[in-house]
């Protein structure tokens, strides 16, 4: 997630509330902190879901847009990022049914895996790794994938990804197990 810029130190899920409470109250300039910090996610999940750019943007702006009007309803029980990322799931699944395409977060970061401050050689086998890894990661059923995006790159909990994707965490403790073991199974060959 991006971090708030170095004008305002507010961070955090106390602060994201915080900030909520400042917007409902009248503070509307405030949002852009909102944006600020959440805005390469939800962009990067619009990218797996619409594989490409420009549906991407869309996709940011209308989640964005959503949130926005949505933002008094905000009751605070859970953390804000998974409020917006439930809002921006549910937008997305809703445009996917009609297009019927998914691609997992790790297949569009590029810079997930390759440094700048790395030789040549090691540049090489890290993207020779990287291939490795997207290949078996397309290789999962959608489900598992769209689990493993949200527990590994999204960083959310399993009780955040239910509320999220309405899944059961039995079910979706269970997708993650076995894509973890399918993609190792896979990748073994690799090593």
């Amino acid at each position: 997630m991006n971090a708030v810029s170095n004008e305002n130190p507010i961070e955090g899920d106390a602060d994201d509330h915080l900030i909520v409470s400042q917007i409902v109250s009248g503070q509307k300039d405030l949002f852009r902190l909102l944006v600020r910090r959440y805005e390469r996610t939800i962009f990067g999940m619009g990218i797996s879901f619409f594989r490409n750019r420009e549906d991407a943007s869309d996709f940011t702006q209308d989640v964005f847009l959503k949130v926005y009007r949505s933002l008094s309803r905000f009751e605070g029980r859970s953390r804000f990022s998974t409020w917006l990322y439930k809002i921006a799931y549910n937008t997305a699944v809703n445009e996917v049914n009609r297009k019927k395409e998914y691609k997992s977060l790790a297949e569009e970061d590029s810079n997930l895996l390759v440094s700048t401050n790395e030789t040549p050689e090691r540049i090489l086998i890290r993207k020779a790794s990287k291939q490795a890894i997207l290949e078996a990661l397309e290789g999962l059923p959608e489900r598992y994938r769209l689990c493993v995006d949200m527990f590994f790159f999204y960083e959310q909990s399993y009780q955040e990804i239910e509320v999220i994707t309405g899944i059961p965490v039995n079910t979706i403790k269970s997708h993650v197990f076995r894509a973890k073991k399918l993609l190792r199974d896979k990748l073994e060959a690799f090593v």
